[in-house]
């Protein structure tokens, strides 16, 4: 609090116009770029396996109801914290420029359909070099444990159904189509008491109630308009990935991502890409479908998933460049 209360003076002399404009362009260009680059971690097998059976207005009305209740526990919960206590080794800092443009170049890469780690894109403005260290420590972990995990239990899965088809009993149909429902709902939950925080950096540690509305009315349009566009060019990243459009398929990955998540939020309230352990569980699954099924071809696999990594390694060396270039150049020679 004395950290906010010593922002708030230097606001006070400072002009609170442009204060305000840089934290409300900082936190429209953040919640839009983080919200349709990691659509595809928790949205994307939703979108690809009920498109066909559900207008878009209604699975994006579900998924703004799993939000508004999701942002309104956390923000009980937490004394007003919507991020879910993710920033807590991450002070509130008055918005400058270049706080904006982590979230600019996020908006750009997802333009292009590249997926990369919004955690260290974005925070890399706002955290020390440490704490980046060690977020990038706890993601590491995370994507072999992802990886890890994904393939074992997928090496179960093989063993008794072929997911490259969508073979399912008819009487299993209805369980299936249900279980993606539940399923999604529960890892848009973990998700979000992740990467809210992505979004929160830009906002007081503690909301008050007409700020909190504001922020769920300003998320909810933009849920809408990813369904619309269908997830959008970044969308590519699950439907190029085997039977991801099958609800028993959707269903078995929200399951084992929402499980991983959850474990790595009990852990510690340390932040971490969950970027990398998204494409860790896409991994480790395809390697197990591809180990178990011999017409599927490693030379087809391998490609498929060094392309993932490559860009997660090239999100990953922007954030770095943008935390040095803070630290060591921006900040010390006091450039506006």
């Amino acid at each position: 609090f004395q950290a906010e209360d010593g922002i708030r003076d230097s606001v006070a002399s400072r002009g609170l116009g442009d204060v305000y404009k840089r934290q409300i362009i900082g936190f429209a260009l953040a919640g839009y770029s983080v919200i349709a680059n990691d659509s595809i971690q928790t949205l994307g097998t939703f979108i690809a396996s009920k498109k066909k059976w559900f207008k878009w207005y209604t699975l994006a009305g579900s998924a703004s109801a799993v939000m508004i209740i999701a942002l309104a526990w956390g923000w009980y919960s937490y004394d007003g914290d919507i991020s879910y206590g993710r920033l807590t080794r991450i002070p509130y800092q008055e918005i400058q420029w270049y706080h904006a443009v982590a979230p600019a170049i996020l908006l750009l890469l997802t333009r292009i359909g590249i997926p990369v780690s919004t955690t260290f894109l974005v925070l890399s403005a706002f955290a020390s070099t440490v704490v980046l260290e060690k977020m990038l420590m706890k993601s590491v972990v995370g994507y072999g444990l992802a990886a890890m995990v994904a393939y074992i239990a997928w090496i179960g899965v093989s063993k008794f159904i072929n997911e490259k088809f969508d073979e399912v009993d008819e009487k299993w149909v209805g369980f299936w189509r249900n279980a993606v429902w539940i399923s999604s709902g529960w890892l848009w939950w973990v998700w979000l008491s992740h990467d809210v925080a992505n979004i929160a950096v830009y906002l007081p540690r503690q909301l008050d109630l007409t700020l909190l509305l504001i922020v769920m009315g300003y998320f909810t349009a933009l849920l809408f308009y990813i369904f619309y566009i269908q997830g959008g060019p970044i969308q590519k990243v699950v439907l190029e990935k085997t039977g991801t459009r099958y609800a028993r398929s959707a269903t078995i990955i929200n399951v084992i991502y929402a499980g991983v998540l959850f474990y790595f939020k009990e852990l510690n309230d340390l932040p971490m890409s969950t970027t990398w352990v998204f494409v860790g569980l896409l991994c480790g699954r395809e390697l197990a479908i591809a180990t178990m099924n011999k017409e599927y071809k490693l030379g087809y696999v391998f490609p498929l998933i060094g392309k993932d990594f490559l860009k997660m390694v090239f999100g990953l060396t922007v954030s770095v460049g943008i935390v040095l270039a803070i630290h060591y150049v921006i900040i010390p020679n006091n450039w506006f």
